[in-house]
């Protein structure tokens, strides 16, 4: 609280504001007075009720004054001075609103509190008829589950019932009767119900009169309207327009009603009973949520008569006779009369000072010329009703909707004149004695003229004997479809009210509002055209597009304020009370206050209204419309007269009305004081923001709507340039009426000025009017306002009176295109408005408060706005000037709306260094470019890819300037010093300007302009080259350095070509990618890799639109080094994949072939063809190894079987067998001769036969194929390696060369390569900041620990991880050739041992590239020393007990390439090698798994006897099985080591558990309890685990623990084959 009353203090004294003057209803002359009692302090707001009323104060406080009979002490019923709530205190309450007899207020937590009369639950509180204290109200919303207790913003209070806006827009009531909006019939509600029907609405403010309630709603989005129906589902109307509404309300019996009227004139002498009576009777029915829409002005000119009983609302009526419709043999004359009718109403409208409102308020009308139809018949009459909706709008189809469906009774809707009660037809003339009548029958009369606004207008039918309308024979020759299309307005697409303003809709009042009213209607303050009650919210129609943005409802009447200070009133005007001298309507009509400036706030009373006008000074006057009481000698009757006009009151020397309130018989106002100017500074800045929205207005409504509506206005370009203006300019209107309602609000509130939306939003103000002017200067350059010269000439003569009035030009010789520009530039003037009023503002306050140094720089900004804008005019108007001296052909092709002249070298000096002696050169220079023109050509050099640089004296350039683009280099001489220094200050801050995109408005916030600079040497731009004959017409766009592309940028061809990467002095260089459509393919080729000036070169993925995929290494855009080819897709029948060395884009050197089928060749290649040794493994199993000569194997060779016979020896072509050679069987023996045949076909063999006993040594044994095949494996896999060994390369010094610059130039390599991918727009975040964490160079100082060996490890494993980084692609690489060499056909158990090796070969040698990366890491088998002991004790398996020391180093502590290294490897291999170890130990495999499966057939007890487990043992060893079954879930021997010991460990902890006493195991104890868990978890491949563990484990682990519990698990394994053998009898084969 205190915290805002500080914020309310400003420079002049708070204590002038707020004060509260009242006077007496019924008489303007009497002199206001000050409240009884009350003191000094600030109110903000006040409310009034019938006898009672509260204030409230700036510190939030509730005072009471008035008659307070619901008061428990005597004394405070009548109090003489106001009195505190004391209820409240301790609360601070933000608003108030008072009922006829109860009070409402409304915290800033959003609580609300009630008090005062409570007979009608009208105080949320049941069964008690007066609430003498303000009780809080719980409102809670049941649709949230938990309940959650809803906020509240606004209060509403009426007779007998509340309303309340929630913070979510939704409206809650409690009460009795119909103005509740609930869908119910049980009264009183004392819990806060919500408003169902306008929920998902946004509702701005509700107000209520005596029983009636108003909301304030703002339109939906045009996306959430929904398709209009062909028919009404409730009261079956044909739908016509858009905008239908069903006219169905909810009405009383005549006895009902009348007891209404009487019950309700006191609430006192009203019963709960009486009421519940009447509403349980009623007939409850929803209502759509659209009326049809209805012009204002044509409501009092229908002549239509209604009928209002029941059964015609309902659709029950019977018809006692159909009239038929009448022929008109002359149907152009009809169509003549309908538009003379038509015409008449829009003249009518003109004359009263109205506006036609269109049927869609955000676009341009068009009028469509009538087609007269050719028949009557039923074809001729949708076409007559076609032309008649046409011609009228939307009010022919909404007569015809509501059941007016004769064209003659059409015709006599148009027919009668306006305030003409005579054409009433079967009713009398109702003239000023007519007020003398009773209510009723005035209302009834009233109710049977003009069309309703809720197409309600067929409930009554005509009177005096006219028959009823037939509703069954129009729609059924009348097409719904071409009534609604004929009725719907033509319209053009530009949107003269902004659908969506973007950031002002949020932060300013919207002006797209609509009226919703429901409640009891008799008087018509419901304003649908009749009185009916609703029980349910109805729109107003006729109020759409009045931007409508205050509601106040008066005991039986309601006014509607609108942003251009307009009010429209219906209900009872039975004293004047609505503004105008017309007897009572029912729809909404303008008040006619007296006064030029407009209404800025309203107020409505018991029976009168108050309006707060704007004067000539500023200071508000307040008018007085309504009940006028007779005074003493004054000759008029007993009873009450009223104003036939608002009567201006003399209120000037109070001060400056900020607010005004109205009850029953008094009204009050609360005034400030004008002590330093600064009440007087905000209502000048409100008044003028206002008027100017008017003048806008009437400028968009009166002059750029027309001419929009004009024909021939130009060509395309100038009709779009014009639609551009009327754009900007409806959007900056509508931003003027947002602003102007936003002051009238601030001024009724605490008035703080850093609170004023100029100063908090200004960038918003600054914006809008920077684009408008951007958009009439487009214009302006474009000659827009001389092409609309001649097709606007008649329009602008007819109007030029309005036009000169407008444009506030008062010599009457102007030309009137001048009047038109000055016209349009009449907007920016409003800045310098701005500008002064904030100067004046900001003299309120002390020099030093930063309330004055906020407002001084807001008015030097828009000053400095003003002024800017003032030059863009006049360089428009320059520029406009120099096109009309510029040749017409080169004026078509430079002319450009943003395009404006900076200057040109016919006034300035500048010639073509070495031009011929007869040439012609002129340049322009532009906003956006620099125009070399000769003769009839010319060259354009855009601003952004042009640098200017002065040539130096030492160049022989005195007054020269280099000027330097992508494809040109030239110099530009000038005549003087001074102008060669002009030229270069205009060049460079033109480019400067064209690079920021921006103009030269200073920033927000800085008074001053921008300070000028150089423009950068390096920037970004794009550019389209047009004489480079590699670039000819590409497109790049991306970074620049001195004219030549330098960065990262994109460039593309016409031909669909792309190149997106890094550039360097104008080509290709670094890491890009690049795209080449192919159209016979209807592909593209693609590669993503490194550039070398231009050329692919270095590392790079090459795809081919034939589907192949290369991966390697180029040189001059050609495959050059090693590389890996895939062939063919792995869904088609022949896939294959190259992996080897490439000499200028062929295979060349080492490499291997590997097809999914097929045969696989590893060898040498020369020109794409197998060329030298080299080695083929067939799909059978069959290998070959030899000399290849042309893909050919010739001359001598080996050839391997799958049954291990080798033959050695000759061969020809096609691995045909001939020649001399040796044949070795399996089993030794081996045959010498001479062969011929293909193998497997049968072979002739000529030659001696050796058994193996022969043999005195091996030394003449045939040799091995293997050998040779490692060896071949080893060269392909070490060039792999090599290949990225050179990426660990820098300025000729190899990796081998240890010492720290070479390390640093390493890891900065490393860091280059994994730039390019580290942009979002490449990948992810989570992979950016991956590769940002490798880009770290780690630093170790100290001694080697354990820590830093982890550190390692996890770097490792990211890069690893990473294909991007040079350790995760070679990984990648040597992954992907070891599965194609062992995978498939390769998969042959005879390459295990290969395999393997070939494994320890990438462990030892990647283990020397970390080593290199990282000096610090021990050499292999070190030992690092421990830093602390170990954290956590271990249990022995063979003792028991804590065993803090280790037979062995972990694993961890000691350095080897294994332990490092296969944690990233194997997971990787994994697949590929198990699966060699499986066929391998295939034979073995299947003798264990027998045995198992054997074994496991019998029972657990049996089973731990038949091995021999001791008794003691066996519920240990039932409990233990789950450990061992992990063993092939790891990939690495120490993971599988751990799985086993931490079987053994689970297995001893269990029996000391058990046996609850230290034991020590045995051998013999051990190892039957192992057996029996390892055999009963069921390890399938248990053998080949126990291979690879045995072959790939660190040799320091085979002495420890993990080395003896591996040794236990491979006798266990071998026990089970012993079995299996001795069981079948077979030991000795094993």
């Amino acid at each position: 609280m205190d915290s805002k009353k500080k914020s309310s203090t400003v420079a002049e004294g708070s204590k002038e504001r707020g004060l509260v003057h009242v006077w007496q209803a019924g008489s303007c002359s009497v002199t206001p007075e000050r409240l009884p009692g009350w003191g000094g302090k600030t109110v903000l707001h006040a409310a009034l009720g019938v006898k009672h009323g509260v204030l409230l104060t700036e510190d939030g406080e509730v005072y009471s004054f008035g008659t307070l009979p619901w008061r428990s002490e005597p004394a405070e019923t009548c109090p003489s001075n106001p009195i505190l709530e004391s209820a409240l205190v301790g609360q601070y309450v933000v608003t108030v609103a008072t009922g006829s007899f109860h009070t409402g207020a409304v915290t800033d937590s959003g609580v609300v509190y009630m008090w005062g009369e409570n007979s009608s639950g009208q105080c949320a509180v049941a069964n008690q008829p007066y609430v003498p204290e303000p009780n809080p109200v719980s409102i809670s919303d049941s649709e949230t589950s938990p309940l959650l207790a809803v906020r509240i913003l606004q209060l509403a209070c009426g007779e007998e019932h509340t309303l309340a806006l929630s913070l979510s827009r939704e409206i809650w009531a409690w009460g009795t009767g119909c103005q509740l909006g609930l869908i119910t019939t049980t009264f009183p509600v004392t819990k806060p119900q919500k408003v169902e029907h306008l929920a998902g609405r946004v509702v701005l403010q509700v107000a209520c009169g005596a029983f009636h309630s108003l909301a304030l709603v703002q339109c939906l989005p045009s996306q959430d309207l929904k398709p209009v129906p062909e028919r009404c589902n409730q009261c079956n109307h044909v739908i016509i327009s858009d905008s239908h509404c069903c006219p169905l309300g909810v009405t009383l019996s005549e006895s009902q009603a009348e007891i209404q009227a009487s019950t309700t004139l006191s609430p006192s002498s009203e019963t709960l009973d009486s009421q519940g009576e009447v509403f349980e009777n009623t007939l409850v029915q929803n209502e759509p949520s659209a009326a049809t829409e209805l012009n204002v002005g044509n409501v009092q000119t229908a002549s239509v008569q209604t009928t209002s009983s029941p059964q015609d609302i309902m659709g029950t009526t019977e018809v006692s006779s159909a009239r038929s419709i009448p022929s008109y043999p002359d149907t152009q004359a009809v169509n003549e009369y309908v538009q003379k009718l038509s015409d008449h109403s829009v003249r009518e409208n003109s004359e009263n000072g109205e506006k036609p409102v269109p049927s869609q308020p955000l676009v341009e009308e068009a009028i469509p010329h009538l087609h007269s139809p050719p028949t009557t018949s039923a074809s001729a009459l949708n076409s007559l009703v076609v032309s008649c909706a046409s011609a009228v709008g939307v009010r022919v189809a909404a007569t015809y909707e509501a059941g007016a469906l004769s064209l003659k009774k059409v015709m006599n809707f148009y027919n009668a004149a306006p305030c003409e009660p005579g054409a009433l037809a079967g009713s009398s003339s109702i003239g000023p004695e007519g007020l003398k009548d009773s209510r009723e029958e005035q209302v009834k009369q009233e109710s049977m003229q003009g069309k309703k606004s809720s197409s309600l207008v067929d409930i009554r039918e005509e009177e005096g004997g006219k028959e009823e309308c037939s509703r069954q024979y129009l729609p059924n020759s009348l097409n719904p479809q071409l009534l609604r299309k004929a009725a719907r307005v033509k319209t053009r697409t530009v949107v003269l009210t902004p659908t969506y303003s973007g950031e002002a809709d949020a932060l300013l009042p919207s002006l797209r509002t609509e009226v919703w009213t429901w409640g009891k209607g008799k008087e018509g303050q419901l304003g649908h055209g009749d009185v009916l009650p609703r029980l349910q919210p109805l729109c107003v129609k006729c109020l759409d597009g009045k931007e409508v943005i205050h509601l106040e409802a008066g005991g039986y009447h309601s006014l509607a304020l609108t942003a251009k200070s307009q009010v429209y009133s219906w209900g009872s005007n039975t004293f004047g009370q609505l503004g105008h001298s017309d007897f009572p309507t029912t729809v909404p009509r303008l008040a006619k206050v007296n006064s030029e400036n407009g209404v800025w706030s309203v107020a409505a009373g018991q029976d009168y209204s108050l309006f707060l006008v704007d004067t000539e000074d500023f200071q508000p006057g307040l008018c007085y419309s309504g009940r006028q009481d007779p005074t003493e000698g004054d000759n008029l009757p007993e009873n009450h007269s009223g104003t036939k006009m608002p009567v201006l009151l003399s209120c000037s020397k109070l001060g400056y009305i900020s607010r005004v309130t109205a009850g029953k018989d008094s009204y009050l106002a609360l005034v400030d004081k004008n002590i330093m100017g600064y009440i007087a500074s905000l209502h000048e800045l409100a008044t003028t923001e206002r008027r100017f929205y008017s003048k806008l207005s009437d400028i968009k409504s009166q002059i750029l709507r027309p001419l929009l509506g004009l024909e021939n206005l130009g060509t395309a370009n100038t009709v779009q340039l014009l639609q551009e203006v009327a754009s900007r300019f409806s959007k900056l209107c509508y931003l003027i009426g947002q602003h102007g309602t936003s002051l009238s609000s601030f001024l009724q509130g605490i008035k703080e000025a850093r609170s004023l939306v100029i100063l908090k939003h200004a960038s918003l103000f600054l914006d809008s009017y920077t684009e408008y002017c951007t958009s009439i200067t487009n214009f302006l350059v474009m000659g827009g306002f001389q092409l609309l010269a001649k097709p606007a000439i008649d329009f602008l003569n007819k109007n030029q009176e309005l036009l000169q009035d407008l444009s506030e030009v008062d010599d009457e010789n102007t030309q009137l295109m001048e009047i038109l520009n000055t016209l349009f530039f009449l907007p920016i003037r409003r800045l310098h408005s701005y500008a002064k009023v904030l100067l004046k503002l900001a003299t309120c306050f002390e020099v030093a408060s930063p309330e004055y140094q906020k407002l001084q720089d807001s008015s030097s900004c828009y000053e400095s706005l003003a002024l800017h804008l003032g030059r863009k005019r006049k360089e428009a108007e320059y520029t406009l000037s120099f096109w009309k001296t510029f040749p017409g052909k080169m004026t078509d092709s430079l002319r450009k709306p943003e395009r404006r002249l900076l200057c040109e070298s016919s006034n300035r000096a500048l010639s073509l260094q070495h031009a011929g002696r007869f040439s012609v050169n002129w340049f322009i220079l532009f906003n956006d470019a620099l125009v070399h023109a000769q003769f009839s050509t010319h060259h354009v050099f855009p601003l952004a890819t042009l640098w200017a640089e002065p040539l130096s004296e030492e160049a022989g350039g005195v007054n020269g300037l280099k000027i330097t683009t992508p494809e040109e280099q030239f110099t530009l001489i000038s005549s003087t010093p001074q102008e060669k220094t002009k030229w270069l200050r205009a060049i460079s801050q033109a480019v400067d300007q064209a690079l920021r995109g921006l103009s030269d408005l200073p920033p927000y916030g800085s008074g001053s302009s921008i300070q000028r600079q150089e423009p950068p040497i390096s920037r970004s731009a794009k550019y389209t080259f047009y004489k480079d004959p590699r670039l000819k017409d590409a497109t790049y766009d991306g970074r620049w350095l001195s004219g030549k592309p330098h960065g990262r940028g994109v460039l593309k061809w016409p031909d669909g070509k792309m190149y997106s990467g890094m550039f360097r002095n104008g080509l290709e260089d670094g890491y890009g990618e690049y795209r080449i459509p192919n159209k016979a393919l209807n592909k593209e080729d693609h590669y993503v890799g490194h550039w070398k000036e231009g050329k692919m070169c270095g590392q790079g993925v090459y795809s081919y639109a034939s589907g192949e995929v290369f991966e390697g290494c180029f040189q001059d855009n050609m495959r050059h080094g090693h590389g890996l080819l895939r062939s063919g897709k792995l869904t088609s029948s022949s896939p294959s994949m190259f992996i080897g060395q490439w000499v200028m884009d062929k295979k060349a050197g080492y490499g291997g072939i590997f097809p999914t089928q097929g045969e696989k060749y590893m060898g040498l290649w020369q020109d794409d063809v197998c060329q030298g040794n080299g080695v083929v493994v067939t799909q059978f199993g069959l290998y070959y190894e030899g000399n290849f000569h042309l893909n050919k194997m010739m001359g001598n060779g080996v050839l391997l079987s799958e049954d291990d016979t080798i033959y050695e020896g000759e061969f020809s072509d096609d691995w045909t067998l001939s020649g001399k050679g040796t044949l070795t069987m399996p089993n030794g023996d081996y045959i010498e001769g001479y062969f011929s045949g293909e193998w497997g076909s049968g072979i002739k063999i000529t030659g001696t036969y050796f058994k193996p006993s022969l043999y005195e040594s091996d030394k003449d044994r045939p040799k091995s194929v293997t050998g040779f095949l490692f060896r071949l494996l080893h060269i392909l896999h070490y060039s792999i390696l090599q290949q990225y060994y050179s990426i660990f390369q820098h300025q000729g010094l190899y990796w081998h060369n240890i010492f720290i610059n070479l390390l640093w130039f390493v890891w900065s390599n490393i860091k280059c390569f994994l730039f390019p991918f580290c942009s979002p727009e490449i990948l992810s975040r989570s992979q950016t900041q991956t590769l940002e964490s490798l880009e770290f160079i780690p630093q170790h100082v100290g001694a080697f620990s354990v820590e830093k060996y982890d550190d390692i490890k996890k770097y490792l494993i990211k890069a690893c991880d990473t294909p991007l980084h040079p350790l995760g692609r070679l990984v990648e690489t040597l992954v992907a050739v070891y599965r194609m060499t062992y995978v498939g056909v390769g998969a042959n158990r005879r390459l295990l041992q290969e395999a393997v090796k070939e494994i320890k070969s990438y462990l030892k040698r990647i283990f020397q590239l970390v080593r290199f990366l990282f000096p610090e890491l021990p050499e292999e088998g070190s030992t690092i020393p421990l830093s602390a002991p170990l954290p956590t004790e271990r249990k022995s398996f063979c003792t028991g007990k804590s065993d803090s020391r280790s037979e062995s180093p972990e694993p961890g502590y000691v350095v080897t390439g294994s332990g490092l290294l296969l944690p990233v490897l194997l997971p990787r291999l994994y697949p590929p090698l198990f699966m060699l170890y499986a066929l391998d130990n295939d034979r073995e495999e299947d003798v264990y798994w027998e045995c198992v499966l054997r074994l496991n057939k019998q029972a657990d007890l049996a089973l731990l006897g038949f091995l021999g487990v001791q008794r003691k043992f066996w519920p240990v060893t039932l409990s233990v099985l789950g450990e061992s079954k992990k063993v092939y879930t790891t990939f690495t021997p120490s993971d599988k080591l751990k799985v086993i010991q931490q079987t053994f460990e689970e297995i001893s902890q269990s029996v000391l558990a058990s046996l609850q006493e230290d034991f020590l195991w045995s051998m013999d104890d051990l190892f039957p309890v192992f057996l029996y868990v390892v055999l009963r978890a069921r390890i399938r491949n248990l053998g080949s685990e126990v291979h690879l563990i045995e072959d790939l484990m660190d040799p320091y682990l085979q002495h420890g623990e993990q080395g003896i519990m591996f040794t236990t698990l491979k006798v266990k394994y071998r026990y089970y084959l012993i079995f299996y053998y001795v069981k079948n009898r077979s030991i000795s084969k094993y």
